[in-house]
């Protein structure tokens, strides 16, 4: 038997130990979480046996972690997930709850794979989840009750906020906030590299960089103001700001982030097809 999560009330089994699901692990253990009430699962027997070193959680097999588990995260590769809940369905206690962090993978996908009325939750996680910062989109299938849908935001509010959304933008979610961080790191390299260029030491921009978009999220939060009055606030009439940004409108960077942004959620429902 697995010990209980200390301060959520359920024993937890990982299944995938791969960057998201490595990253849910540590986020849970700098949160508190009692490494004893957590098992790990991953077919590669090296990472699994380095991620158990290193973070103090016991490694076993798929079937063994899904059996006796309350709360059973899946956190492995979309085409390996056919096989995987073939593996483990017949393990799984009938109260478990099934939490799904594979891109792509539906609803009706999981419950068509697993044993009848399985409580399953699908979510949309992103990597800050590893610092505590996590925003993940949370949809629950029909036969999850709100204890149980609690117990997912639990887990995953230990290391991040949560939202519950239907499962219909879940796609957008995804493109939003699930591939939203590479778009802020891809933002802050870029200005990194302008700060080269204009003959700022690379380690200075980095912290000029970092600092101002950890303090302008911070603002944006706390504030509660819509960002357009906040950008407005730093625009001077004819300034440096205003010459930045009519070369950004110049360029068409707007409406290049919204054609990026829709081509995430297209590829996203791609992914979500029928296999």
């Amino acid at each position: 038997m697995r010990a209980q999560v200390e301060g959520a009330g359920m024993t937890v089994a990982i299944i995938g130990a791969g960057r998201i699901g490595e990253a849910l692990l540590a986020g849970l253990l700098k949160s508190g979480f009692d490494p004893a009430g957590i098992v790990v699962a991953e077919k590669d027997s090296a990472r699994a046996a380095a991620v158990s070193t290193q973070h103090g959680v016991r490694a076993t097999t798929p079937k063994d972690a899904a059996a006796g588990a309350e709360l059973l995260v899946i956190a492995v590769k979309p085409q390996d997930m056919a096989s995987l809940l073939a593996e483990i369905g017949p393990a799984l206690e009938p109260a478990a709850l099934v939490v799904s962090l594979a891109a792509g993978i539906t609803l009706d996908f999981l419950q068509s794979h697993l044993p009848a009325g399985t409580p399953v939750v699908r979510v949309m996680p992103n990597t800050p989840l590893l610092v505590g910062e996590a925003m993940s989109a949370l949809s629950a299938g029909g036969h999850v009750g709100e204890e149980q849908l609690e117990r997912a935001e639990a887990l995953l509010g230990s290391v991040g906020r949560v939202v519950r959304v239907p499962e219909s933008q879940l796609d957008a979610a995804t493109a939003l906030s699930g591939s939203g961080p590479a778009y802020f790191f891809y933002l802050i390299d870029a200005m990194i590299e302008a700060g080269v260029l204009l003959g700022v030491p690379r380690a200075l921009a980095t912290e000029l960089m970092v600092q101002t978009a950890l303090g302008s999220a911070r603002m944006l939060r706390e504030s509660g103001e819509h960002p357009a009055l906040l950008r407005e606030a730093v625009t001077s009439p004819a300034g440096t700001t205003a010459a930045a940004l009519a070369e950004l409108d110049r360029r068409a960077v707007r409406g290049a982030i919204l054609d990026a942004l829709t081509a995430a959620r297209d590829r996203s429902v791609e992914l979500g097809r029928p296999r």
